[in-house]
């Protein structure tokens, strides 16, 4: 007679696999790979939407740079010409970028009631001597600079 070699019940050891613990770890990794690359997809939109906004603030400064380069003086001038702080003066211009879009660079210039004299709580009636209130902004956006110059 021949004895098992177990007695009271053999265990067997499992090595490797089956067949569903495969297929299963496959339809998880499967399914995880969707929201990661939902992740990936807008990482790839905010690069590029923070490119833009970087362009676009380096613009702005580079145009208040440059306008409050000139004298208060000629700035008083422009102001004057442009007749109100709603209307952009001679300094606004067109850029075009290398992607052929072409922002519009929108400069108001206007004289600033800092001490508000008259009472009225309007910052452009009333206004200082020499105190100019300068805005740069680009059409069609919310990007604005502004600051306040004198003499």
């Amino acid at each position: 007679m021949i004895e098992p070699s177990c007695r009271g019940g053999c265990q067997f050891e499992q090595r490797g696999l089956s067949y569903i613990e495969a297929l299963l770890a496959t339809l998880l990794i499967a399914v995880s790979l969707v929201p990661a690359t939902d992740a990936l997809r807008s990482g790839i939109k905010g690069a590029s939407v923070h490119e833009s906004l970087t362009v676009e603030t380096y613009l702005l400064l580079g145009k208040m740079e440059y306008v409050l380069s000139q004298s208060v003086a000629v700035l008083d001038d422009a102001a004057a010409v442009a007749g109100s702080p709603t209307a952009p003066t001679a300094y606004s211009d067109k850029v075009t970028l290398p992607d052929g879009a072409e922002l519009d660079r929108r400069v108001y210039l206007s004289r600033y009631d800092g001490d508000n004299a008259d009472a009225d709580d309007d910052p452009f009636t009333g206004a200082d001597e020499g105190l100019l209130w300068v805005r740069v902004d680009i059409a069609g956006t919310a990007h604005a600079l502004e600051t306040l110059t004198s003499r």
